[in-house]
């Protein structure tokens, strides 16, 4: 596979791998592989736990402004 990329974002990847001393095509390979999860490892994480609260995640917002003090 090829990317097109725009010299800007190629000469940050670059400059990044040559920090990380990597290649670009690792640490392009590793940002998509953490951008795009592992299916499998998804539907593991997915469900671990339960709720004793009887809210969903659909209250998401309302739970984190409480808990901040909104």
């Amino acid at each position: 596979m090829s990317l097109s990329l725009s010299s800007e974002v190629e000469a940050r990847l670059r400059e990044e791998a040559a920090k990380r001393d990597v290649t670009p095509e690792e640490l392009a390979t590793r940002a998509i592989e953490e951008y795009i999860p592992d299916r499998p490892a998804l539907r593991a994480f997915i469900g671990m736990g339960a709720s004793t609260s009887g809210r969903s995640a659909a209250d998401a917002e309302e739970m984190l402004a409480e808990g901040f003090g909104r």
